[in-house]
């Protein structure tokens, strides 16, 4: 079982977590579709070379996220991470991956 996590604004947050949710994540039991969100302010300054779908070249960049917490199997985490990439809408999305233990 794996953990993802990622950071999306929060106007393209239902369509990114339904793709990934499409690819398999995020399932518990008889239950689909589990996540856990919480609203932040993310920023990030775009360097020479970086196409950004917001802000500008050089400029520092605040803008209204969630973080997007839910499980994957083992035979779904690639997949998931490929909707992901596919899904969000910034060239660069940040995401974490952790392997969980079974206790």
């Amino acid at each position: 079982m794996y953990k993802l996590a990622f950071f999306v604004p929060l106007e393209n947050a239902e369509s990114v977590k339904q793709a990934v949710f499409d690819s398999g994540a995020g399932r518990i039991g008889n239950y689909e579709a589990c996540c856990f969100q919480t609203r932040g302010q993310g920023q990030f300054r775009p360097l020479p070379g970086a196409e950004p779908h917001i802000g500008s070249i050089e400029e520092l960049e605040y803008v209204e996220e969630l973080k997007v917490e839910l499980v994957c199997t083992e035979d779904h985490i690639e997949s998931a991470v490929a909707a992901l990439r596919l899904a969000h809408p910034y060239e660069e999305p940040a995401y974490e991956v952790w392997k969980l233990e079974d206790i």
